[in-house]
């Protein structure tokens, strides 16, 4: 009997782009030790919050101060944000990845042995400055690395995270309360978060797409095969498009940078203060003092952390657009008066009346506000 002929099966798969992959334990192990910084920053902002409270009578801290102290990192997280941006896209995203967390480990051990308000506040100015020098690092490499499918709830996990950093925080705070000094201790508690997220990161490699964009093709290629196989291939243009920083600043992304920092700016700001007068702000209202405080804000902690969880199933289902507008409208009335360009609030604050404009351009088209 004549044998029927065998169809030839291909030597080798078609080439599957780097958006369509799935989830892998390496590309986890970049999302979990990428999101460290956020965490940080959130640990650095609620650390400061129940140190306040105990080192008054240690370093004479009177209003001013306080103020001062508190709003140091935060200022420096806008500076080092825009700074680092810029220095990660010049140098790259793995060296400031590193980088960075060595310096918040140095500035924070140098806390524990000030002796005058003026030198934390230098001290809290700088880490503030190296903290959000990471926001862009942290941001690019989940961006980068991570497939298209799970790009959202991998974002997401920064919201996340950051709320799980302050909480950890005041549990720091909880256990130094009673604690001789125990500000000192809070304050330099932050270098041992900097050391496990750096080990973590230390065997992250460079973004394939950092890479791809300065000209060397062939080393992003070997990245990507060495994380997510030989069949898998960056899908992006021949020849990398050079372009200027200066273009964010034109149409149509100005506007659309506007809008999505407005947001920010809006939920920064009462965040910040939440967090850094916390105690304070519940001994005042006599919500509790001491430990009861700590633990009532471990617990709006808590549901702040609750609520990102959803928000990262439906910025994939429902868009993120109609997810951030919609979640600003739903903020109560000073989120509702700031984020909906379409209606006018005669008591409206003078900060959210001027943004208002600034959100109804954002809207057209490419962030329009649905009707």
């Amino acid at each position: 009997m004549p044998q029927q002929p065998v169809s030839q099966q291909p030597t080798s798969q078609q080439p599957v782009n780097l958006e369509d992959v799935g989830m892998s334990r390496a590309l986890r192990k970049v999302v979990v030790f990428s999101s460290g910084g956020p965490f940080l920053e959130g640990y650095v902002l609620g650390i400061i919050g129940v140190a306040l409270v105990h080192m008054g009578p240690d370093l004479g801290i009177n209003e001013h101060w306080s103020g001062l102290l508190g709003a140091a990192a935060l200022v420096g997280v806008f500076v080092g944000a825009i700074a680092g941006g810029w220095v990660t896209d010049l140098i790259g995203r793995r060296k400031m990845f590193v980088i960075d967390l060595i310096l918040i480990g140095v500035l924070s051990l140098l806390c524990m042995v000030v002796s005058t308000p003026g030198q934390l506040f230098v001290l809290r100015l700088a880490i503030g400055v190296v903290i959000g020098a990471d926001y862009p690092i942290a941001t690019s490499m989940i961006a980068e690395f991570t497939p298209r499918k799970y790009r959202a709830m991998a974002m997401g996990a920064i919201a996340a995270v950051w709320y799980l950093g302050a909480n950890v925080a005041y549990v720091v705070g909880y256990l130094f309360d009673n604690v001789t000094r125990g500000w000192t201790w809070m304050l330099g508690s932050s270098v041992i978060p900097c050391v496990i997220i750096l080990i973590g990161r230390w065997s992250v490699p460079e973004s394939p797409r950092w890479l791809y964009s300065k000209g060397r093709t062939e080393e992003a290629a070997e990245v990507v095969r060495g994380l997510y196989g030989q069949d898998v291939e960056l899908g992006l243009q021949p020849e990398p498009i050079r372009t200027k920083f200066s273009k964010v600043f034109s149409r149509p992304y100005l506007w659309r940078v506007l809008f999505v920092g407005v947001i920010w700016l809006c939920q920064a700001i009462p965040m910040f203060a939440m967090y850094t007068y916390g105690p304070q702000i519940s001994n005042a209202f006599r919500l509790g003092e001491g430990r009861n405080a700590l633990l009532g804000e471990m617990v709006v902690g808590t549901f702040f952390l609750i609520g990102t969880i959803p928000a990262m199933f439906l910025a994939e289902s429902l868009g993120r657009r109609k997810l951030v507008i919609g979640s600003s409208r739903d903020d109560g009335g000073t989120g509702r008066a700031g984020c909906d360009p379409g209606t006018q609030h005669p008591g409206d604050p003078d900060l959210l009346r001027a943004v208002r404009p600034v959100l109804r351009r954002a809207g057209q088209p490419a962030v329009a506000v649905p009707q």
